[in-house]
């Protein structure tokens, strides 16, 4: 889906009332996932654990950290960054979320370095491909959004962080 229509959604989504602030429970996540990408897979919790992760390391609230997004060879889609963006309240009409056209380095699901808007230090999150068949399974194999959710949440090891000037 081009991002600008994502953005469009993303925008008609909170204007809705969906969220005004990070989504509290895995019900509501769903459920915002849900309307702005149009369905609820795997790939977005993946970022949403990653945009909770980055905003409790960097103590930042909704809308003070933007996001930069590689998305790896054989990934079917950067859907997963609809994860971060919901989970950071942020968006490409924001300028707080940029897809790059570059690959990261082979191996790599994702990589997403989250910086705060104002500058600053900020972090790298790497998600390498090896999660990808368990992401494929739990989509075939769990068709309740919500216990997909559940799935990849308590999935261990799925990012690692390092810091970045």
């Amino acid at each position: 889906m081009p991002y600008n229509v994502l953005a469009m959604l993303f925008a008609i989504a909170v204007a809705a009332g969906a969220s005004t602030a990070s989504a509290e429970t895995p019900e509501e996540w769903v459920k915002l996932g849900a309307r702005v990408h149009g369905g609820f897979g795997a790939f977005i919790p993946v970022d949403i654990r990653i945009g909770e992760d980055a905003m409790r390391r960097l103590n930042a609230k909704p809308r003070e950290l933007a996001v930069t997004y590689y998305s790896g060879d054989g990934v079917p889609c950067p859907c997963s960054v609809d994860g971060i963006m919901l989970a950071l309240i942020a968006s490409p009409g924001q300028s707080s979320v940029r897809v790059e056209a570059e690959k990261p380095p082979p191996g790599t699901f994702l990589v997403a370095v989250i910086r705060p808007r104002k500058g600053g230090d900020g972090l790298k999150y790497t998600v390498p491909n090896s999660f990808l068949p368990q992401l494929g399974e739990i989509n075939k194999t769990i068709q309740n959004p919500l216990a997909r959710y559940h799935a990849v949440i308590k999935l261990e090891g799925l990012f690692t962080v390092e810091p970045v000037k």
